[in-house]
């Protein structure tokens, strides 16, 4: 599955988010991939991230991860540069964003309708 996030960095912190999340710990990228996180691209356009995560189950990915103390210590170092995540408001796993699909590429090229 493919997920949709939308965060914001902290006013003026934009340089630091980047320079801070250039890479993760070792110990969380292996972490990722035992929780079925195969990959999770982040862009910046101002303040606005936009996060793409490809995983098996994002909720169950998630759920993994609160408590793990590596993710506690990451968090811990990115947390100070991200003011909030956007969320959709409905509870479980409201920080995805619940937007169809309108086209990809791929999905065109190899016949595939609504690829999610």
């Amino acid at each position: 599955m493919r997920v949709a996030l939308h965060s914001l960095t902290r006013d003026g912190l934009e340089s630091g988010y980047d320079e801070t999340h250039a890479t993760i710990p070792e110990a969380l990228a292996a972490r990722f991939g035992e929780i079925g996180i195969r990959d999770w691209t982040i862009w910046r356009s101002g303040r606005h991230l936009f996060h793409l995560v490809e995983c098996d189950d994002f909720l169950a990915a998630m759920a993994a991860l609160e408590g793990d103390p590596v993710n506690t210590e990451w968090q811990a170092t990115i947390g100070p540069f991200v003011d909030h995540f956007e969320t959709n408001g409905s509870g479980d796993g409201d920080a995805a964003l619940p937007v169809p699909q309108v086209w990809r590429l791929r999905s065109q090229q190899e016949g595939i309708a609504g690829d999610a």
